[in-house]
């Protein structure tokens, strides 16, 4: 009776996952594995939201398997180490994984490389549409900018959708674990897990994503990115699904996926970018921490920033052109290092994702991937296109929910009762202009 070991990581579904449908094609047998690594928290990463969004997952996960005769064993402990004493417990003679692209992946799969050696089995595929480093171009080790990606990630041929299996033997006498606890939670999370996921994209009308994604108060993004983050849900079907329906509205939410494996690629051949400047501009960063709580709290005294904010805190998810708002409000106009920001949103986002946190994050500061580095968005005029009837600031920012239309958007001479903005409307820009020499 042989044995495999599927190591979960970011692919925690059924549906179109290589890394169980190889694991389940090599052996008699199947352990589904997650390795709880006290080195997420270690290293800052286990914010509140996304561990309880975790622990969904799992429960999701496992009461998947148990229906087709298999269970999710979990453990916790550093992944390698706890791979090998699950595989030593089984007798499971290989491994499989899916690959991933942070510089936290690269040392999991190198540690797991050293104890396995060629019984290790990487699939790539499977976190993102296009793997990482397949498409480049001529004399580089990925694309730094999006439009050439996009055209070449359009021609790259994609990998046959898997379904879901219909049963795996696991063997039985395997113990394990379940997430601890976790602190203080955003009130409105969305519930985790690959069942969940896939009722919020049925649900979920494609066909009105071109015409309304930017609108604020509509609400009609798809919010599936905590469950690709997680991967309860296969980017690879979700375009593929979405080429099938065509349609304006499909075209463009295909257009952000690939905005998402253009991240992962940047940050596979660049894993320093989580940190550092991955174009420096040589910023010296203004440094006031009065001004970063404000931000943080949603009182910056322009509406649109703190309904952002705000949402931010409720609901641990922001929609995508607040996140543009608030963080170019960040660090154009306050003009405050984008790793601030940076961090902020990872301690709360369920979807916290390194590469497309971080490097969206560098691409408002100019830092990043933006052909337009010295750009300034102006919060006003923002407000005015893509929250023309300020519905969505007075549903976040209920102090102002007395003020009709467009005027909940400055409310400073209705004499509402809200902070002053902590930069003059006219001043939006001087920081970052001056500070980069533009004037």
């Amino acid at each position: 009776m042989t044995v495999s070991i599927a190591l979960f990581t970011q692919d925690l579904r059924l549906h179109d996952n290589p890394v169980l449908h190889a694991a389940r094609a090599a052996a008699d047998q199947v352990v589904p594995l997650f390795v709880l690594d006290p080195a997420v928290a270690d290293a800052g990463f286990a914010a509140p939201n996304r561990q309880a969004f975790l622990a969904d997952c799992l429960a999701d996960l496992d009461a998947s398997l148990r229906r087709i005769g298999s269970r999710l064993t979990v453990r916790r402990g550093e992944p390698a180490e706890q791979t090998a004493r699950v595989a030593a417990e089984a007798g499971a003679t290989t491994v499989h994984l899916a690959a991933g692209v942070s510089g936290f992946a690269q040392r999991r799969e190198a540690r797991l490389r050293a104890l396995f050696g060629d019984r290790l089995h990487v699939h790539d595929a499977s976190v993102t549409v296009v793997p990482a480093g397949r498409i480049t171009p001529a004399g580089r080790d990925h694309y730094a900018v999006f439009t050439p990606y996009f055209r070449a990630w359009q021609q790259a041929p994609r990998r046959t959708v898997l379904g879901a299996p219909r049963a795996i033997d696991t063997p039985g006498g395997l113990g394990g674990e379940r997430p601890a606890p976790v602190g203080p939670l955003s009130p409105a999370l969305p519930p985790g897990g690959e069942s969940a996921g896939r009722r919020r994209w049925r649900r979920w009308d494609v066909d009105g994503y071109a015409a309304a994604h930017d609108d604020l108060a509509a609400d009609a993004t798809s919010r599936l990115s905590p469950y690709l983050h997680f991967g309860c849900l296969s980017p690879t079907e979700l375009v593929e699904r979405a080429l099938r329906q065509g349609g304006e509205g499909a075209q463009a939410f295909v257009r952000q996926l690939a905005w998402r494996d253009f991240h992962h690629q940047v940050l596979a051949a660049r894993p320093d970018a989580a940190r550092r400047d991955y174009r420096p501009r040589g910023d010296l960063w203004h440094r006031d921490e009065r001004e970063a709580e404000a931000w943080r709290q949603g009182r910056t005294g322009y509406p649109i920033v703190d309904a952002g904010m705000r949402q931010l805190a409720e609901e641990g998810w922001m929609h995508n052109r607040a996140r543009l708002l608030t963080a170019g409000f960040l660090a154009k106009s306050l003009y405050l290092d984008w790793r601030i920001g940076a961090a902020h949103f990872l301690s709360l986002l369920v979807d916290g994702d390194v590469a497309n946190n971080q490097l969206n994050w560098q691409w408002v500061a100019g830092t990043g991937t933006d052909t337009r580095p010295n750009r300034v968005l102006n919060p006003l005029r923002q407000a005015d296109r893509y929250d023309p009837d300020g519905a969505y600031v007075r549903r976040w920012v209920p102090e102002l929910a007395g003020l009709p239309g467009r005027s909940a958007h400055r409310p400073w001479p209705a004499g509402a009762d809200y902070p002053p903005p902590l930069i003059a409307p006219d001043a939006l820009a001087d920081r970052f202009r001056r500070a980069r020499g533009l004037e």
